[in-house]
């Protein structure tokens, strides 16, 4: 596996055990539709959770949350949007954004909620 695949790998694990942590109910992991696909959806409360996860071997560029731009925006909404209409769910959907970055075995979690919104 491409040492970036493992980085990504690692980071989405470590995004999973972060929000286990915090109490939410994973519904799936890496959903995918065609070309669309959601990293993890979750559920907190009332609210499916759809979560975008970016992870880094280190912040050189930037944090990884500035790489999801308008085009990974639309497509998770999307996602979104069908995964809803496939499940029948009635819930109210939040967008949100887990940047990790990896340096040898120390990990930074940042979690952003409501990260984006879709536009009415």
């Amino acid at each position: 596996m491409a040492e970036h695949n493992e980085t990504g790998k690692k980071g989405e694990e470590a995004a999973l055990a972060f929000l286990k942590e915090k109490g939410y109910e994973i519904l799936e992991l890496n959903w995918r539709l065609g070309n669309l696909e959601a990293d993890i959806i979750a559920k907190q409360g009332d609210q499916l959770v759809v979560v975008e996860v970016k992870t880094r071997a280190s912040a050189f560029y930037g944090p990884p949350q500035t790489w999801v731009n308008k085009a990974k925006q639309r497509n998770l909404i999307l996602a979104a949007n069908h995964y809803v209409e496939r499940h029948k769910l009635d819930l109210e959907v939040r967008f949100d954004i887990i940047s990790v970055i990896l340096i040898k075995d120390v990990k930074s979690i940042d979690h952003i909620e409501d990260a984006f919104f879709p536009l009415v």
